[in-house]
């Protein structure tokens, strides 16, 4: 842990100063340790913590689960301080705790927050319901909302995940009451919310209900036609066909698109799409063809179809539809090309998804993201090819702008370390962290028990140093497969050393020690 003395301190020290003190530490007990001298070297009137301290120190704290139980403290005393306390910290607590399994303090900081200096908390209570919601606690996030001052900001996005937690559990019924609650709240119901709406509603079967909220949406239908909002009209259209009632998505299709036309002679000319007598597959083909191209064309329209189809695997209409896009001189997007590439890894087409990448994206100048990469680098390790993925990587950061994240890092480490080629996953490992990337416990674990497997143990306990020095800890399998190893190769007092320096590391660190 770093101390005071190791240290330098400027004679004034800022916030800015102080933050980067925090993120050069390893160890986040070590950031800690120096976000509680601060306040003892200098006087309240010379320096005091602020927001972006605040934020820093928590971002720390959060990267460890052994470090996460010092948060709720943490943010009582920011809740008492001069300085504004950020919701955006808050939530990221709270989301830190419930993934390191303190649900009962992540619920705690959320009750703070009504006497805390926080002015609003919409993120903070969107990632406790998030948490709750995603163990199918209804009865704890319900009491929850319950209890909450009147003045709780209950956003979009967390009417939203309320309609798509109930909808998941076969209750569109209670969806649709907080649909029809959205405008008490001073928010009007976007994209996503007649999506996750309609269909819950289509695969509960109540699709007479499914009709009048698409009818209830059709204001959204403009002279730009229906834009985006076409897969939300598939959904309803697709379940009226399955269900056998084709004169319902015909007549439904059919208002779509004439709401959609502002020219009079068109408006004469309309015939409604005719689906009888029609397969399942060709009624869906036409209904897609009919919402981009019966209306008015637009890339919005198109780039919400082929990125839906892609998603379904159905790649032979989403090549059709793309092929008719750029046709007709729309450019496809980013976005377009990475829904087309996981759609053909999914498939276990990672050939045609690198042509992809590197001849149709650079024939019509569309520059890959560093997400582009890593949904080729993730499908060639499925695959067993961990070494061609890594050959992805260096093709990628040669290009400008491209720079690998530490989820690109984790992906090649896994694939590699499935494949037992440990010791490239130990040299992939070493390039993370001269990025100041820090993997968890249980990569470090992994490579370490990898690296002894195939005798390289002094690399083990190089990275098992450097698990030390971030306050992690491996498991008693890990103590279980070098103490032996080292005992054979080294003498008596080289181990006592050892050991020592370990101790001494995690002396430091009592509350991490495995149990």
């Amino acid at each position: 842990m770093a101390s005071t003395s190791t240290v330098r301190w400027p004679r004034v020290l800022t916030p800015s100063h102080m933050v980067q003190l925090i993120k050069q530490q390893k160890n986040p007990l070590s950031a800690l340790h120096l976000f509680n001298a601060a306040t003892l070297l200098y006087p309240s009137s010379v320096y005091s913590h602020t927001s972006s301290v605040y934020s820093a120190i928590i971002d720390s704290l959060s990267s460890s689960p052994t470090a996460t139980h010092h948060l709720p403290s943490l943010l009582r005393r920011m809740s008492l301080s001069s300085s504004p306390a950020r919701d955006a910290s808050f939530s990221r607590a709270i989301l830190s705790l419930s993934r390191s399994g303190h649900h009962h303090l992540s619920l705690s900081l959320l009750r703070l927050l009504p006497s805390s200096n926080c002015p609003r908390w919409p993120l903070s209570l969107h990632a406790a319901l998030k948490s709750l919601l995603a163990r199918d606690e209804f009865l704890t996030a319900h009491r929850l909302l319950d209890k909450m001052p009147h003045r709780t900001p209950l956003t979009l996005p967390s009417l939203n995940l309320l309609m798509d937690s109930l909808c998941r559990i076969d209750r569109p019924d209670l969806a649709l009451q907080i649909f029809a609650e959205i405008g008490h709240h001073c928010c009007y119901p976007d994209r996503d919310s007649y999506r996750i709406l309609m269909r819950g509603l289509c695969n509960a079967g109540m699709l007479n209900d499914a009709i009048h909220l698409l009818y209830s949406m059709l204001w959204r239908v403009s002279q730009k036609g229906c834009e985006a909002d076409v897969t939300v009209y598939r959904t309803l259209l697709e379940s009226l066909c399955r269900d056998g009632r084709v004169r319902d998505a015909e007549e439904v299709l059919g208002k779509v698109l004439l709401k959609g036309l502002r020219s009079p002679g068109r408006r004469r000319a309309f015939r409604k799409p005719d689906l009888e007598g029609l397969d399942a597959e060709e009624m869906r083909r036409r209904i897609s063809e009919a919402l981009v191209v019966g209306g008015v064309r637009s890339l919005k329209s198109y780039a919400a179809m082929v990125v839906d189809l892609y998603g379904e695997g159905r790649i032979y209409n989403a090549d059709k539809m793309f092929d008719e896009m750029v046709g007709k001189g729309f450019q496809p997007t980013v976005p377009m090309y990475e829904a087309k590439v996981e759609g053909l890894c999914r498939e276990g087409k990672v050939g045609d998804a690198t042509r992809v990448v590197e001849v149709e994206m650079k024939e019509r100048g569309c520059v890959p993201r560093v997400r582009t990469y890593e949904l080729v680098m993730e499908a060639f390790c499925k695959e067993g090819k961990s070494r061609r993925a890594v050959e992805w990587l260096e093709r990628m950061e040669r290009q400008v702008g491209c720079v690998a994240r530490k989820e690109t890092f984790e992906i090649l480490v896994d694939g590699l370390l499935m494949e037992g080629l440990f010791s490239e996953a130990a040299s992939v490992l070493e390039r993370m962290a001269r990025r100041k990337y820090w993997p968890g416990e249980e990569m470090y674990s992994r490579v370490i028990e990898g690296l002894c497997t195939v005798g390289r143990r002094y690399e083990a306990l190089l990275w098992l140093e450097e698990m030390a020095s971030q306050g992690k800890v491996p498991g008693v399998r890990i103590w279980r497969l070098l103490v032996p190893s080292v005992c054979l190769d080294h003498d008596q007092a080289e181990i006592i050393s050892c050991l020592d320096h370990l101790t001494d590391e995690w002396m430091e660190n009592p509350n991490s020690i495995a149990e």
